[in-house]
Formats: structure tokens, C-alpha cells, sequence
């Protein structure tokens, strides 16, 4: 009766581990159009300061609600300072890159995060290294970096070939990005994911309203005069984008593994490239599709190398970008 009772239960969580993938695929599809289309009408500082602002409202009853239990961890926050560094610094050159470059190009831009996730995890998790030197792993890091490439030095047709700036910054976000996701891994692993981002999520809001305090245009205090549907962009952004997203991306990852997970959201690019002609006319030749296809192939062979390592790294490469 338990065996029979329980493949029901695990069935229905395998379905809703599904189901949040999907949407989390979705909606962390949906924030580099918004980006896009937002960089027309607000500052990189500003955007960033307010979004995370709105996103750290949201996450607040978290906070406040393990408090008032008294089960906040004694260190928490200084824990929590490394990777909030690294976020606010993946986060700007994130925004940032869809000043200069149309959204599918900057997405295919973050997959280098991969390559930096190993790069860091061999430098500062020694027990990671033989995944990392492994024929696969390095197979598919080659294979990864080929196919991204072409995609990235071919530039958008639309914009008339490669971009330096937009594809630096697009670089250095995954960097961040990158620093971050192993940052968390290194230093909040032993708290609760959901309360680890809501502590991230906080403090990454003060560095960014900091920063937009002393770079946002008139110090960000135009966004309230704004368009009414700017306005509506720039909230659906930020809900669903960071305070949505990585919900449903900690609900996938219990329910059905991060392996599929990080699997699944390599996909990325693609939706948005698809989109993004729609919305923006942003163009690729053929060879470019086809190296983009090489590339997740690449990124497979990477996420899917033997041992526990390669989850952890998997999970660390899936963090930000947001």
C-alpha cells in the first residue's frame, strides 16, 4: 500500500517539477526582451536599482518572517557578501549589455558562464578538478566554446556584425554571474536556498540603489513619471524575472534535479532569438543557428559529466541572469 500510494505523490511531483521548469524557461525568457525594449526608456543604473528594489519588497517577508521566529543564522549576511558583490557585478554589465546588443546575442553571450563556473571551481573546490579534467567535461567545454564563437563574432545582421562593447559586457555578466553561482555554492550552501536569495536579494537592492543614487540619471527619481506601460514593464521584469523566477527554478530543481534543469535552461538563447526577431528584428545567418546548436550540445557533455561535482557546478552555472 505505501509503494503504491507513494508513486502517485512522486508522479505529481515529477508533473509540477515540469511544469515550474517550463515556466521558469519562460519567464527568464521574457526578461532580456523586456530589458531590451526598457533600455530605451530608462538608464541601465536606474533600471537596475529599481527592479531589485521592487524584488527585495517582495522577498522581505522572508526575511521578517524567520526573524520573528528567531531562526535566522548568526552570520548570515556576512556570508551572504561575496556573492552579493558578484551578483551587483553580473547584474550591471547584464543590463548594461542590452544597451548595445539585441537580446538573443547577449543570452548566447551568458553561456559563457559555464566556462567560468569551471574555470573558478577548479581554482577553489580541489575535490571538483577530476570532473573538470575529465575527456567529457573538456570535450564539451571545447565544443561549447566553438559553436559560441561564430554566434558572437557574427554579430546580429540587423546591427550590421560583432559589437565589442555589447559582447564584452555580455562576457563580463556571465563572469559575474558565474563568480556568483559558485560564491553562493562555496559560502550559503548550508542555509535554505530560499532564504539564502531573500538575504542575497536584500543587499543586492542596497548596492544597486547605491549605485543608482550616484549614476542613474537625476539619481533615478524620473522612473515615477515615466509611461504607464514603461511603468508595467519595468514591474513585470522585476517580479517575474527575480522574484518569481527563482521560486519556480527552486522548485524544479527539488523536484526533478538540476542536471535536468540546467538542461532545460540552455535553451534559453533560442526562445529568445525566436522572440527577439519578432520583437526587434534581430537576425542570425544559418551558420549561426547551427554553431548555437553545437554550442548546447557542448553545454550537455558539460552538465552531464559524471559525479557530484558536475551537479554542483551545473547549479552554479544556473544561478543570476535575472
Amino acid at each position: 500500500m505505501t509503494t503504491s500510494a507513494a508513486k502517485p505523490r512522486a508522479r505529481i511531483g515529477i508533473s509540477t517539477g515540469v511544469a515550474c521548469l517550463l515556466l521558469t524557461l519562460l519567464s527568464w525568457s521574457t526578461v532580456p526582451l523586456f530589458l531590451r525594449h526598457l533600455s530605451d526608456h530608462v538608464d541601465f543604473w536606474t533600471n537596475n536599482g529599481w527592479r531589485y528594489g521592487a524584488s527585495a519588497i517582495f522577498w522581505m517577508p522572508v526575511i521578517g518572517w524567520t526573524i520573528w521566529r528567531k531562526r535566522l543564522p548568526t552570520g548570515i549576511w556576512i556570508a551572504a557578501l561575496i556573492p552579493t558583490i558578484a551578483n551587483i557585478f553580473g547584474q550591471v554589465a547584464f543590463t548594461a549589455a542590452f544597451h548595445e546588443m539585441n537580446p538573443g546575442l547577449v543570452t548566447f553571450g551568458l553561456r559563457t558562464q559555464l566556462i567560468w563556473v569551471a574555470i573558478g571551481a577548479y581554482m577553489l573546490v580541489p575535490s571538483e578538478r577530476p570532473i573538470i579534467l575529465s575527456r567529457r567535461y573538456l570535450f564539451g567545454a571545447f565544443i561549447l566554446l566553438a559553436g559560441l564563437f561564430p554566434i558572437l563574432l557574427g554579430g546580429d545582421d540587423s546591427l550590421g556584425g560583432f559589437n565589442f562593447k555589447g559582447t564584452t559586457l555580455s562576457i563580463l555578466s556571465a563572469l559575474g554571474y558565474g563568480m556568483y553561482g559558485l560564491s553562493v555554492r562555496r559560502w550559503m550552501g548550508k542555509y535554505h536556498p530560499v532564504l539564502a536569495f531573500a538575504v542575497i536579494c536584500q543587499m543586492t537592492a542596497v548596492g544597486l540603489i547605491a549605485l543608482m543614487l550616484v549614476f542613474g540619471r537625476d539619481h533615478g527619481a524620473y522612473v515615477p513619471q515615466l509611461p504607464a506601460d514603461i511603468l508595467l514593464y519595468l514591474a513585470l521584469s522585476a517580479f517575474i524575472g527575480i522574484a518569481i523566477g527563482h521560486i519556480l527554478y527552486y522548485i524544479s530543481i527539488a523536484r526533478i534535479g538540476i542536471v535536468i534543469t540546467s538542461g532545460v535552461l540552455q535553451l534559453q538563447p533560442f526562445l529568445v532569438s525566436v522572440a527577439s526577431f519578432f520583437f526587434f528584428g534581430e537576425t542570425f545567418w544559418w551558420w549561426q543557428w547551427v554553431a548555437g546548436f553545437i554550442a548546447i550540445g557542448g553545454a550537455y557533455l558539460m552538465l552531464t559529466a559524471n559525479g557530484s561535482g558536475a551537479k554542483q557546478i551545473a547549479m552554479a552555472a544556473s544561478e543570476g541572469s535575472d
